[in-house]
């Protein structure tokens, strides 16, 4: 099991700052939201800066923590140009980037439905599957084309690709248990899984089914991450790991830590403490 921290909003150079902090206590990487302004009633108001630069500051101040998105709504990105920043941040990083990707959130997000994005989720699907096809697509440092629906690349061939290999890793969310949600999953390098309309996180039984369901239905040999999270109390190390670890006896590689509602003070202290991690 590895584990991270999930930083949302805030000041970019106090999100560096954090970053630092959390490699020299032990956390294994650190992610960051990707919005353009985020509106709505019950949303608390947060700065957003662009992911990219942010995420580069964040890999020249570390040099072992994984960075990267949870998550990088690829509908509303060209991905050719996606494909350009993220080989960017590969190598800027010395090949410790993850990209989580996902539809985006449309209903929230002024970067789609105050801009002309759109915001249709049947078309946001196929914008996602396509937008992956095109980035990896064009990762591979080859000659690449593509003709989709919406999106259509001439050859082109674009160098460098990225410092890992097999590709940089995708994380991709997959609706436990929507067959086409788990099948998009399935196809990249991780799942964040979450539930059928609902905002509460999957049980360890569920995530012991859901290791189940991958390994009998994934094609692929490669590494696949399963991603889960929550809170873990800080301060009492024995009861931290004691909710971590049913997850990752069932069979999860991540467990993300996140307190979007605290305060930076209580942010910043919780991650000097370090990993649910077992002595």
């Amino acid at each position: 099991m590895q584990y991270g921290f999930v930083i949302e909003g805030g000041d970019i150079h106090t999100i560096t700052d954090l970053t630092e902090t959390a490699e020299n206590a032990g956390w294994d990487g650190v992610f960051i939201a990707d919005a353009v302004a985020m509106e709505a009633d019950n949303f608390p108001a947060f700065p957003w800066f662009d992911p990219w630069i942010v995420l580069a500051a964040m890999a020249i101040r570390t040099k072992r923590v994984r960075i990267g998105t949870i998550i990088t709504p690829v509908p509303r990105r060209r991905p050719w140009k996606l494909a350009r920043e993220t080989v960017t941040l590969d190598h800027l990083s010395g090949g410790r980037l993850t990209v989580g990707v996902g539809l985006g959130a449309a209903e929230f997000d002024g970067g789609f439905y105050k801009v002309g994005e759109a915001v249709d989720l049947k078309i946001r699907a196929q914008r996602l599957d396509e937008g992956l096809e095109v980035m990896t697509g064009l990762w591979s440092a080859k000659p690449y084309s593509f003709k989709g629906e919406h999106y259509n690349v001439q050859q082109m061939t674009m160098l460098p690709g990225p410092v890992q290999s097999p590709r940089i890793p995708i994380w991709v969310p997959g609706v436990w248990l929507k067959p086409k949600s788990m099948d998009r999953a399935l196809r990249w390098d991780g799942i964040l899984p979450q539930k059928y309309k609902s905002m509460e996180r999957l049980t360890p039984e569920e995530v012991q089914q859901l290791k189940q369901y991958v390994d009998k239905h994934r094609a692929e040999s490669t590494p696949f991450d399963i991603v889960v999270g929550g809170q873990t109390p800080g301060g009492n190390r024995k009861q931290a790991m004691k909710k971590v670890a049913p997850f990752e006896k069932a069979g999860a590689t991540w467990w993300l830590e996140s307190s979007m509602m605290s305060s930076w003070d209580k942010l910043q202290k919780r991650i000097k403490q370090g990993p649910p991690r077992p002595d």
